[in-house]
């Protein structure tokens, strides 16, 4: 054999081991991510090969599985009262994958959770027969927030404050999941390309300055700590405030109102910027901020169990900054599950209980995989005289403050209303907030509510004007349902 016909076999043999090398890879390393991959048609095909599982709320299913008329996927997703359950349910589609609800019980829905498999299944490893996730949600809390918000743009949440279950996640304006489930590109493209952004959860997952409310966090702060040791006690509150290491004031917006040394109590009724400003400075950035991080603010990984956009108390700031903070601005945000949370825990003598949307995840025949009322833990946030204290605050708020559009008639609520800038130099229409509880018979919610923009004109723009009584009507429906 000649020099050049050695190297060209050599060189050959050389390919014909690369290519087994790798073929070997492929088969036993690569394999199984391959099989596994969102591209990989056949993954669809078997998904949406039988019926799924289903949600549920109040005891009847909100989704199901019907049979298409043609191509190689059997079956597709399909939602009863889609738009009023999207902030839950989320979707399932064939094309566009899966989220909210859907996204997190994904493998229980489709029967591919081990915890399904009988040990029949396991033999013959055929896949077993979905599983159903069971809600917490109160459809008649659900709806009464739904169509209380109407038009707006806007987000609520409502929270059972002894068991920490979310009766209500409404974000508007909604969609229908059912219009996706097909992988309807023109659909998809109306709705992501939508300015008002119809497929974000406003109510978990967009956090927005909390403007006021966020003082209800800054006042359980200086009575924890010390600060002042009543409601009542007069604070040392010059109005207006000057700012510290700034040549400008921090004002109130009735200049008529009592805030100069208000009390809590009354710095709450009359919503004075210039008392919580310097209450946040006089107690220190870090004593606001181990407040609020006790109340959820600042948690990575707080999962309903949808995984929430983290509600944020900022580090590294100056006094002036620190000011504004109080009042629930500069870089302070909030999600409504988070401001619910602020009152929920308020409401339920300084204990908050982890908020919590699924009851339990069950099998096809109902037996119970796993129960999350029962897991569902107690964290001591304030002491029981803190919160008695800032329950009978927020109580005024609404009989003679600035919240009295939450009023109920045979029923004590308690609440605290938020105006928060947007934009720059409040350029734009601000953000209208209001958080509560109402109490009676033996009953209790929770409830946050915002208004991120309505067709009221700038000047009507308030906490008492638009989110106040967004939140009397889904209490009404806890509290009277």
């Amino acid at each position: 054999m000649n020099k050049t016909i050695r190297r060209v076999s050599v060189f050959t043999l050389l390919l014909v081991f690369a290519l087994l090398v790798r073929a070997t890879w492929v088969q036993f390393y690569e394999g199984q991510a391959l099989a596994d991959g969102k591209h990989n048609r056949r993954n669809t095909i078997a998904l949406y090969s039988e019926p799924l599982g289903n949600i549920v709320v109040g005891g009847e299913a909100v989704t199901g599985s019907t049979r298409t008329m043609s191509g190689d996927l059997a079956y597709k997703r399909t939602y009863t009262d889609g738009s009023l359950y999207a902030a839950v349910t989320g979707y399932s589609s064939q094309a566009y994958g899966a989220t909210q609800l859907e996204g997190v019980y994904q493998d229980l829905l489709d029967g591919t959770d081990t915890r399904l498999k009988s040990v029949l299944d396991t033999v013959t490893n055929k896949r077993s027969d979905p599983g159903n996730v069971i809600t917490t949600i109160d459809p008649d809390v659900q709806k009464a927030a739904y169509d209380a918000l109407g038009d707006n743009k806007g987000a609520a949440v409502a929270i059972d404050p002894a068991t920490g279950k979310i009766l209500a996640v409404v974000s508007t304006p909604s969609y229908d999941p059912s219009r996706i489930t097909t992988g309807d590109s023109d659909a998809w493209k109306q709705l992501t390309k939508d300015a008002d952004k119809p497929m974000t959860n406003r109510a978990l997952r967009q956090p927005l300055p909390p403007g006021s409310t966020f003082k209800l966090v800054v006042a359980a702060a200086a009575l924890e700590d010390g600060l002042y040791s009543s409601v009542d006690d007069k604070t040392v509150s010059p109005d207006p405030y000057p700012l510290p290491q700034s040549s400008s004031d921090l004002t109130n917006e009735n200049p008529s109102a009592p805030c100069e040394n208000a009390s809590i109590r009354v710095a709450l009724q009359y919503s004075c910027n210039n008392v919580f400003g310097k209450m946040a400075v006089d107690l220190g950035q870090d004593k606001v901020r181990a407040m609020a991080e006790k109340f959820g603010f600042n948690d990575e990984e707080q999962d309903v169990p949808v995984r929430a956009y983290t509600s944020v108390y900022p580090s590294d700031m100056d006094k002036a900054q620190t000011a504004l903070s109080g009042i629930g601005q500069f870089d302070v945000t909030a999600t409504p599950l988070q401001m619910a949370m602020v009152s929920a825990a308020i409401a339920n003598g300084g204990k908050l209980v982890s908020p919590h949307m699924v009851s339990k995840i069950t099998d096809s025949g109902g037996d119970v995989l796993e129960n999350y009322d029962d897991r569902a833990g107690t964290e001591e946030i304030v002491s029981s005289d803190t919160a008695e204290q800032l329950q009978s605050a927020m109580q005024t708020v609404v009989e003679e403050g600035t919240g009295t559009n939450a009023q109920i008639s045979g029923a004590t609520v308690g609440g605290k209303t938020g105006t928060a800038q947007h934009g720059e130099k409040n350029s734009k229409t601000p953000y209208a907030w209001f958080t509560s509880y109402g109490k009676a018979d033996g009953k209790e919610v929770a409830v946050a509510v915002v208004v991120e923009q309505s067709d009221a004109a700038r000047s009507e723009v308030s906490g008492n004007g638009l989110a106040a009584p967004v939140a009397r009507k889904v209490m009404e429906a806890a509290l009277k349902g």
